[in-house]
């Protein structure tokens, strides 16, 4: 069967927020409870049921482990993992899990500069938001023919139409670059993570993707670097010229290429 003709699941999480003044206006990044970027990022696969038995499993044998029965945050881990709040027990046996398991991960990661939000995005964090969407799946949904987008839950129903003009956006954005129509079937919803389990394991990957950047810590990013196909540092501006702000096999990803946020 042709790969286009095999349908697409994609997984979407994110990590950071999308705000950068308080309510007097004055500019916060960097401040507690205010990221200095914004990651947004998939896990795509084929087979989803496969990485949900899989996770299922270890939920299972966390569960049942007495070594783990007495750390606090293990009731939270039962309902979902979390990469932030899990145990450092339990996240070595997520990484081990997700390293062996069949998907490709993809990223976005938008430096929050004030210039850019003021002039591109209005001052708006959905727009800001929605634009990393339409970047993340601006060069995806011409490669199958009926594809499952799931967001992490983010939002009121109001919040659900923006993500469907961000996908449309992306789909704009092919169609002018490429002057080719995409006829894909690609259907949009969202899910809590303890109701879907690979959006457990994209919050994971994100967090991997998230230290590397953050804390220049990449020993999780280099464990599961296999799974990761492409990160694009979107406002990387001194290296946008070349296009070695994006990273993928021809331009493998390193800590010490990332530029200073």
């Amino acid at each position: 069967m042709n790969n286009k003709n095999k349908k697409k699941y994609f997984f979407v999480d994110e990590s950071g927020d999308p705000y950068f003044f308080n309510r007097k206006r004055k500019c916060i990044i960097g401040e507690e409870g205010c990221s200095k970027v914004l990651i947004l990022g998939f896990i795509s696969t084929e087979n989803p049921k496969k990485l949900r038995d899989e996770v299922m499993k270890l939920k299972k044998e966390v569960e049942n482990d007495q070594y783990l029965h007495k750390i606090p945050s293990i009731k939270k881990t039962i309902k979902a993992f979390h990469a932030k709040d899990d145990c450092p027990e339990v996240r070595e046996k997520f990484f081990k899990l997700i390293k062996k398991l069949n998907f490709r991960a993809e990223f976005v990661v938008a430096r929050k500069l004030k210039n850019i939000f003021v002039n591109r995005h209005k001052n708006n964090p959905d727009i800001f938001y929605n634009d990393l969407i339409s970047n993340l799946f601006s060069c995806k949904l011409h490669k199958f023919n009926e594809g499952d987008i799931c967001f992490s839950c983010r939002g009121n129903k109001n919040k659900q139409r923006q993500l469907r003009d961000a996908i449309r956006n992306a789909t704009l954005i092919f169609e002018r670059k490429f002057n080719k129509n995409i006829e894909s079937n690609i259907k949009i919803f969202s899910k809590m993570s303890s109701e879907e389990s690979c959006l457990q394991i994209i919050d994971y990957a994100i967090w991997a993707v998230q230290r590397a950047f953050l804390k220049k810590e990449d020993r999780y990013f280099d464990f599961i670097k296999e799974k990761i196909g492409y990160i694009w540092d979107l406002y990387d501006f001194k290296k946008i010229k070349k296009s070695n702000n994006r990273y993928w096999r021809r331009n493998k990803f390193d800590i010490k290429k990332i530029s200073p946020l």
